[in-house]
C-alpha cells in the first residue's frame, strides 16, 4: 500500500520504464565505442 504523495526513487522510475532502458542499453555502447575508437585513432603514430 503506497501513499499517492509518496515519491518513487529515481532508480525505480528508470527500471520501470522499458523504453528508457532500451535507449540507455543502445546508446551507452555507441557512445563508449565511439570514444574508444577516437582514442585509438589519436594514438596511431603519423607516417613519415
Amino acid at each position: 500500500m503506497s501513499d499517492k504523495n509518496e515519491r518513487l526513487p529515481v532508480m525505480q522510475k528508470v527500471l520501470d520504464d522499458p523504453f528508457l532502458l532500451l535507449f540507455i542499453c543502445v546508446s551507452a555502447p555507441i557512445i563508449l565505442f565511439t570514444i574508444w575508437g577516437i582514442m585509438e585513432i589519436i594514438t596511431i603514430p603519423l607516417a613519415k
